[in-house]
This record gives structure tokens, C-alpha cells and sequence, in this order.
């Protein structure tokens, strides 16, 4: 993919709203950002000579997109989202195949469908630096969780999370929520010997305790710990079938037996 090398991309996870993160890419002066659910936190950011030259979203929930409009006033910057949903403001409508091209950045992302939160949910995946892929994923996939099933089935979001899950291992998933203890006391109902696991609970904890965000994840630590990302693994399948009280003879019915599961988890 085409990169700029006359400096380094600044990754930063904005905190807005209750738990949200807006993710915001620098570079050469230039930024965009992505899934903006308020435009406060990120004009805080705009200083010294720093241009905002696009607005990413992944899905058209308020707390994405709740910003958009009041940001690109302010700045003129294009915005893109979904083909397949209602976002404000949208001058670049996208699907699976597309690729945005970042001005000023050098900085390229391809777009990949990913239904299942929503139906008309998106991602972009890309290299930020040479050797530094990284996806923006939205509510899908989580820090050892995923996202409910708001407008999409198990099979469609089985297969969403699998196309992330091919994504290279050192990807780092930049997902749009702080939800990272909660997911990990669920997870360590499922999996209470996944050593990875266990180490993953113990850093999250000092992260926030630190008052620190425990976000980017990698795609090899979800695919460690993660249990909607490993449906196929026996202790995983054990566990669903225990909780369901039922026979799972396929993926799709773990998943939607974790992903039951997790939504009754308090």
C-alpha cells in the first residue's frame, strides 16, 4: 500500500461519551479520524496547523456517528460510511472492494463488509506504517467480545468475525468501546485455565487502574483469548454446550450460544 515515509502515523484512542473511543490517525500534519460520536473531543485535538481531511464510520448507531455533521462543517472534511445505511452527511458511500485513499497521509485502507451488529456494518483495514496493519472494526469485534446482534443473524456475524480473524496476527484491532474488564470476567466463565487469558485480565486491570486505555488490541491476543474467535476450539464448545443446556452441533449454534450467553452475563 502506498506510504508516505516522511514521518511516523500517530495512532490515538479518543475517549467520548460514556465509553466510546474515537480513533484518530496522524500524519504529515494531516488526520482522519473514525466513528466520531461527538465532535467535542476531537476539535479539542485540531491545533497547530492540524487538518482533519476525513471522517470514517463504520455503522450509523448515534454513538459513531452522533459528531459528524458538526465536524465536517467545522473542517470541511469528507466523510465516508456505509452504502448500505442511513449515515449524515456521507460524501463517500462504501462496500466490501472499496478503497479509501487519505489526503495529505499517503495512507491507503481497504473496506470490508461486516454485517451483524448492523446490517450494513464496514471496516478498514490497512497499513498505517510499514509493518503496522491495523483495522478499525467498529462494534464487531471487541476486546475479548463482539457486538450484539442488532440487525444481523449468528451466521452473519460468525462469518464477520472470520473475515477480521484472517486479517494478519499482528493487526491491531482499534474496536470503538472500553468494554474490555467486563468482556474478560465473561470470557474467564468460558475459559477459566486459558493461561493467555488469565494474563490478559491481569494487564487490563493495571491499564485502568492507571486510568489507561487498554485499546488497540492485536488480532493474536483476540485470537488467544477471545472466545467468540474460537468457536472451534474444544474447551470453548464444552462450555457453550454446558451453559445451553442443549447439543451445538455446528459454529453458528456456539456462537449463538456464547453470544446468548454473554448478553445474560452481569
Amino acid at each position: 500500500m502506498n506510504q508516505s515515509t516522511s514521518a511516523q502515523a500517530t495512532l490515538t484512542p479518543i475517549p467520548a461519551l460514556s465509553d466510546n473511543y474515537i480513533w484518530m490517525v496522524q500524519k504529515n500534519g494531516h488526520a482522519f479520524v473514525v466513528d466520531p460520536g461527538e465532535s467535542g473531543p476531537v476539535e479539542a485535538l485540531l491545533h497547530d496547523g492540524l487538518v482533519l481531511e476525513a471522517i470514517l464510520v463504520t455503522h450509523h448507531h448515534g454513538d459513531h456517528v452522533g459528531g459528524v455533521r458538526a465536524l465536517q462543517q467545522r473542517t470541511g472534511a469528507r466523510v465516508y460510511g456505509p452504502r448500505r445505511e442511513n449515515i449524515p452527511a456521507c460524501d463517500v458511500p462504501l462496500a466490501e472492494g472499496d478503497i479509501v485513499d487519505l489526503p495529505g497521509t499517503g495512507l491507503r485502507l481497504q473496506v470490508l463488509d461486516i454485517p451483524g451488529h448492523t446490517a450494513g456494518h464496514i471496516a478498514y483495514a490497512g497499513l498505517l506504517d510499514p509493518g503496522r496493519p491495523a483495522v478499525f472494526c467498529g462494534d464487531t469485534l471487541f476486546a475479548a467480545g463482539c457486538g450484539r446482534l442488532f440487525e444481523g443473524t449468528p451466521a452473519q456475524m460468525l462469518d464477520s468475525l472470520g473475515k477480521l480473524a484472517g486479517l494478519a496476527p499482528d493487526t491491531l484491532v482499534c474496536c470503538a468501546h472500553e468494554y474490555t474488564l467486563s468482556n474478560i470476567r465473561w470470557a474467564l466463565q468460558v475459559e477459566p485455565d486459558n493461561a493467555a487469558l488469565q494474563r490478559r485480565a491481569r494487564d487490563a486491570a493495571r491499564l485502568r487502574e492507571q486510568n489507561q486505555p487498554t485499546l488497540p488490541s492485536t488480532l493474536d491476543l483476540e485470537l488467544a483469548t477471545n472466545p467468540f474467535l474460537r468457536t472451534g476450539q474444544a474447551d470453548v464448545r464444552a462450555a457453550a454446550t454446558r451453559h445451553a443446556r442443549a447439543p451445538l452441533d455446528t459454529p453458528q449454534a456456539v456462537f449463538a450460544a456464547l453470544r446468548q450467553w454473554k448478553n445474560d452475563f452481569r
